[in-house]
């Protein structure tokens, strides 16, 4: 398994790596067509390589002309596939920070809960990996109060910390009928024409 991770990760930094290869080659691109729409001459630096690139811009449609990433794009399943997110606490976790991570599995679509127990962050991810999560939600506390979050997006990262104060959950709220029940709806973003 620890090869088959090393595999994949020499793998995605190689294809990361061809990325700036071909954000040159559209640069070369954009200046030839750029000297054709405006009537220029072609500038001196990509005259020996001209003929191939008007090929290339030839054959190009509205998809293929602009260089897409297709490592990070974690939106691009989007409408098919669901992101799923494991929650979990450090070790021995408090009461307030297990009544935290409950109402964090009610914000957050889609997640799961776990109980830590004695388990390793390696073997939690590795197992993560396993079966399909997206993302891992590690969440700390100090003295009885949570204090941070993890949040690390799978396979690869990237990881972000995530500093916690004066953190008030429902439970600490005095007047119960003012909170009421809270919807477990998934949310609901439309970003036509954003």
């Amino acid at each position: 398994m620890l090869r088959r991770n090393t595999r994949l990760r020499r793998e995605y930094l190689y294809r990361k790596s061809l990325e700036g290869k071909e954000r040159e080659y559209y640069e070369k691109k954009r200046k030839i067509r750029e000297a054709l729409e405006e009537g220029k001459p072609i500038p001196t630096e990509l005259r020996n390589e001209e003929a191939a690139l008007r090929q290339e811009i030839d054959l190009e449609d509205e998809y293929t002309a602009v260089p897409r990433t297709h490592i990070d794009d974690e939106y691009a399943t989007a409408s098919e596939k669901d992101p799923r997110i494991l929650l979990t606490t450090s070790r021995n976790p408090s009461q307030p920070l297990t009544q935290f991570v409950k109402e964090l599995k009610i914000v957050f679509p889609n997640s799961t809960r776990m109980n830590r127990g004695g388990q390793v962050i390696s073997e939690i991810i590795e197992s993560c990996r396993a079966h399909e999560f997206t993302d891992v939600v590690l969440v700390h506390e100090h003295r009885g109060q949570p204090d941070g979050l993890i949040v690390c997006h799978l396979p690869f990262g990237p990881t972000a910390y995530f500093g916690l104060l004066n953190v008030v959950t429902r439970h600490d709220i005095k007047d119960k009928k003012a909170v009421g029940t809270m919807s477990e709806a998934y949310p609901h973003l439309i970003l036509d024409n954003f």
